[in-house]
């Protein structure tokens, strides 16, 4: 008995890394590694009209199943694609007559580094690292992709406004605004230092989380987000929203010197976008799993093609840029813009509830447990892995990242929840972005092509908002919060400048000055002002007992059989908003 007790510590990591080796060899050199017996034509067969359809299904990959490396790099790819269309849309929006009027070599810089910044950011939440000697993750541990935040567009937007009108970025001597990258280093630097707000919230209890931002918060706030970007969406839509859509100054569209300009609203430019629309319509019908988790880059793809052969491309951007761009080939000064402060506190809290929401929905299509001891690990890592991704996002130059909730359309489309797959998905956007000149194509699709899709893309973000407030039981306390929460955050987002003259104060204390742009920032945004109506009441509004008694009935009534539970996936829980990337 001496020698096996002796020999066995002494070769048991040996043993282990010989098992490990195998694993690998096996895995890169046989068929069942490699191939495996996937029925790949799940993925690629079409639904045919006037044709019988074969009805195929596919086996589920679970977190740590085996997973073919072909298929792995198949579904890695196809999930990039997914997350494709948002992860490039607010750098695109940013970078122009919205944002910070860059031209097209910052533009195509903010594109490329959005995709890296994705990939990289990506493989932090999926890797879920243990913090030393304690009970703490930085991850989720799922197939959790994250990208550039929808909701930083509408703040930043009107923060560049104030920029411009308060001579913080530079105008001409006839009033047109120059590039600010001034303005856009501010952003990033206040955003960075409000991040540590979401680090520090990670620390509290999920449930506790839950308690204090409801769905009844979230839901709102989420569905005003949609609301206010689909404008930006179909001013674009009509021809770009920095030529003007003054009736009686139709000016030219993208400029009086691109290829094909025409006034804004023309019919080409409604046709343009309208053709976007109407193929990512017919993907969903009838396409393959894989075009209809990729619907929206083909729509894209189908108006880019159709606008090249009309002459609507400006090739000059693609031919200067350079073969490949990294992250830090461009700089902009990190400042602190302090009328910003407060609207980026109210902006990463709706990050941190999307990101709840959104880990939630992750773990039920991934067929994990959504309640117990595991899920509110994975929930912890996965806001504080989000906020330390927001605060990485700003220092590599890019506005913050929030966790994507196509990652759920996709796992259950394809029925794989496997990190290998996710993993392959950050090689793709780190590859793309790489590629200066595939981020200078995307730069210079016609505004009408990006309009079309940008319009689909922030109608499903409302949607996602209009999900989460139908998670909530409709009691009369519950519709008072919503009512008086809703109705002066749309009024804001359909007159965002109804506060712009409430403050009189033009003296030169600059601190006072600094508040009240501040209070005007959080004013003029409906999605701010609806988060925090929505939180006070719910507060301090108490439950009316009668309602309390309704809900625990119908909870009841609703509840599973004992021998149906374990029978199917976990259904969708009522904390679950699906974030505001939903496509």
């Amino acid at each position: 008995m001496d020698g096996p007790d002796r020999i066995g510590p002494d070769h048991s990591p040996r043993r282990a890394f010989r098992d490990q080796a195998r694993r690998i060899v096996k895995t890169w050199t046989t068929k069942e590694g490699l191939v495996g017996d996937y029925n790949y034509a799940y993925l690629f067969t079409p639904r045919i009209p006037f044709t019988k359809n074969i009805r195929r299904t596919a086996p589920f990959f679970g977190l740590h199943d085996r997973l073919p490396v072909l298929l792995a790099f198949i579904l890695g790819l196809q999930h990039a694609l997914a997350m494709l269309a948002g992860v490039i849309s607010p750098p695109i929006i940013l970078g122009g007559s919205s944002g910070a009027n860059f031209g097209d070599a910052e533009y195509e810089y903010l594109v490329s580094t959005s995709l890296i910044a994705s990939g990289l950011l990506s493989a932090i939440q999926m890797a879920r690292l243990r913090i030393w000697k304690t009970r703490y993750f930085i991850g989720t541990g799922l197939i959790s992709v994250v990208g550039t935040s929808f909701a930083t567009i509408t703040v930043a937007s009107g923060t560049f406004s104030q920029m411009y009108a308060s001579g913080y970025c530079p105008t001409d001597t006839n009033g047109n605004k120059l590039s600010c990258p001034r303005g856009y280093g501010a952003i990033l630097g206040t955003a960075c230092l409000c991040s540590l707000l979401t680090i520090g919230l990670s620390f509290m209890s999920p449930r506790i989380l839950k308690r204090i931002f409801p769905p009844m918060v979230t839901g709102p706030t989420v569905l005003l987000i949609g609301a206010s970007l689909i404008e930006s969406g179909m001013k674009d839509w009509a021809g770009g929203s920095g030529c003007g859509s003054d009736p009686s100054a139709r000016a030219l569209c993208p400029s009086a010197g691109a290829p094909h300009a025409l006034p804004w609203g023309s019919a080409e430019f409604i046709g343009l976008g309208f053709l976007v629309f109407v193929t990512i319509i017919l993907c969903e019908r009838f396409g393959s799993p894989m075009m209809k988790s990729c619907a929206v880059v083909l729509g894209l793809l189908v108006g880019c093609i159709v606008a090249a052969a009309c002459g609507y491309f400006d090739r000059s951007g693609i031919d200067s840029a350079p073969v490949v761009s990294f992250i830090w080939v461009k700089t902009f000064p990190l400042t602190i813009y302090a009328p910003l402060i407060l609207p980026f506190l109210a902006l990463y809290i709706v990050i941190m509830m999307e990101s709840i929401g959104d880990i939630t929905a992750t773990c039920d299509v991934s067929q994990l447990e959504v309640e117990g001891a595991e899920f509110d690990s994975r929930i912890q890592g996965g806001v504080l892995g989000n906020g330390l991704t927001c605060l990485l996002a700003g220092l590599f130059t890019i506005t913050p990242m929030s966790v994507f909730a196509q990652n759920n359309g996709v796992i259950a489309l394809t029925k794989c929840a496997n990190r290998k797959a996710g993993y392959c998905c950050c090689f793709f956007l780190v590859v793309m972005g790489i590629f200066a000149k595939f981020a200078a194509a995307i730069v210079a699709i016609p505004k009408p092509v990006l309009g079309g899709m940008t319009t689909f893309l922030f109608s499903s973000v409302a949607i996602s908002g209009i999900r989460i407030i139908s998670t909530i039981p409709f009691t009369r306390r519950n519709r008072f919060i919503l009512t008086a929460s809703f109705a002066v955050g749309m009024a804001a987002t359909l007159v965002p400048d109804w506060f712009s003259y409430f403050f009189t104060y033009s003296g030169d204390n600059h601190a006072l000055q600094g508040l009240l742009n501040a209070v005007e920032l959080v004013m003029e945004n409906g999605f701010a002002i609806t988060a925090v109506i929505g939180l006070i009441l719910n507060l301090v509004l108490p439950e009316d007992p009668e309602d309390e008694a309704a809900i625990m009935e119908a909870t009841a009534s609703d509840a599973p059989s004992e021998e149906l539970k374990g029978s199917d996936p976990p259904s969708f829980k009522t904390g679950q908003p699906s974030g505001s990337q939903a496509v």
